[in-house]
């Protein structure tokens, strides 16, 4: 329990053998649950869950010694565990990274525990830093918190360059599509989620892919949540990233046009005029028309009927929709300002 909160830590894991068990054996002593997903895994991950999980299961049967001293339970790797529960979860088939989280959110919700953390089985994520995340949540300022190695330069140097410039990209994309207008690093996978958030944003419909952090931003817009950018290091060993880019592109693209178009949705039910929505609205409207004149003019030109009537129409209607979208974004950050949390 950690300053009257009681603490789920899920962890997904999939072909982690080589590290998961350290990070079950070092996670503090203030976590009262540990929800590790095996995600169908082909080597021993689920052997060492396994273990530390029968580890586990022994500290709590053997509380107390008769001296009143604490039991530790020994696990394979030479750490101890104390007083976290271990629940081992396997996928009888893979179900990507979203599911294996998706799995361990919905064990959280329904175990009642006040604050679920996410926590890669790569050893990427600092335990250390944990209460750093649990204490937006804890302090009441936040319903989410998520790192962001993006905050410090030293972090930012860390980063190699591939992922620095895809990140700032994704940060982006998702600050629109999210509403989080002051958000960094989306792809963050160390969060802390209050019960109530969790229980808002409907978990079981998470997709499968890497493209969970960015729908479920989305989502918890839509609730009105509150989210915090936690700044915490950058961690980077020899492990091997997991993402496909040639799939995780297209995916991540479609997911974050459809939660735009479900926050404008959300935010059209309640106010029909909202100037956000409309503005959008209208600047997508000239842009597809901007489209729509060039094409023409093109067309002419090839035809052999070249005029100057397009390329200005084309030209007017860009600056159109450019000056529809500038005010649309800056009236959404405006409305959202006090959703984002900076710690």
């Amino acid at each position: 329990m950690y300053r009257g909160h009681t603490i789920g830590v899920i962890v997904p894991a999939y072909n982690e053998a080589e590290r998961v068990g350290d990070v079950l054996a070092t996670m503090p002593a203030f976590v009262d649950r540990i929800y590790a997903v095996d995600d169908c895994s082909t080597d021993d991950t689920w052997a060492i869950i396994q273990e530390h999980a029968a580890a586990s299961r022994q500290a709590a049967d053997e509380d107390t010694a008769p001296s009143g001293e604490r039991v530790q339970a020994s696990v394979p790797d030479g750490g101890t565990v104390v007083g976290s529960e271990i629940v081992p979860i396997r996928h009888a088939e893979n179900q990507g990274a979203g599911g294996a989280l998706r799995t361990g959110y919905v064990h959280a919700r329904d175990d009642g525990v006040d604050i679920a953390v996410t926590m890669d089985a790569d050893g990427q994520m600092d335990p250390d830093q944990l209460s750093a995340l649990l204490d937006p949540i804890a302090d009441g300022d936040a319903d989410y918190a998520k790192g962001n190695r993006l905050a410090d330069r030293v972090s930012r140097r860390e980063m190699p360059p591939f992922r620095l410039f895809g990140n700032w990209l994704l940060t982006q994309l998702t600050k629109i599509a999210s509403g989080y207008w002051r958000l960094q690093d989306p792809q963050n996978g160390y969060t802390a989620i209050s019960h109530e958030a969790l229980s808002a944003v409907d978990i079981e419909s998470l997709p499968d892919d890497h493209d969970y952090p960015n729908d479920l931003l989305v989502r918890l817009n839509v609730a009105r949540m509150r989210v915090a950018d936690v700044s915490m290091p950058a961690v980077y060993d020899d492990e091997e990233s997991t993402i496909r880019y040639s799939t995780f592109v297209p995916v991540t693209s479609v997911t974050l046009l459809r939660g735009f178009v479900r926050r404008m949705r959300a935010q059209f039910a309640v106010d029909r005029r909202h100037p956000a929505v409309l503005c959008y609205a209208a600047g997508t409207a000239a842009l597809v028309a901007t489209a729509a004149i060039a094409t023409v003019g093109v067309a002419n030109a090839v035809a052999g009927d070249p005029s100057v009537r397009e390329p200005v129409a084309a030209a007017l209607t860009l600056l159109a929709s450019a000056s529809f979208l500038l005010v649309a974004t800056r009236v959404d950050a405006r409305d959202n300002a006090d959703l984002g949390v900076r710690r």
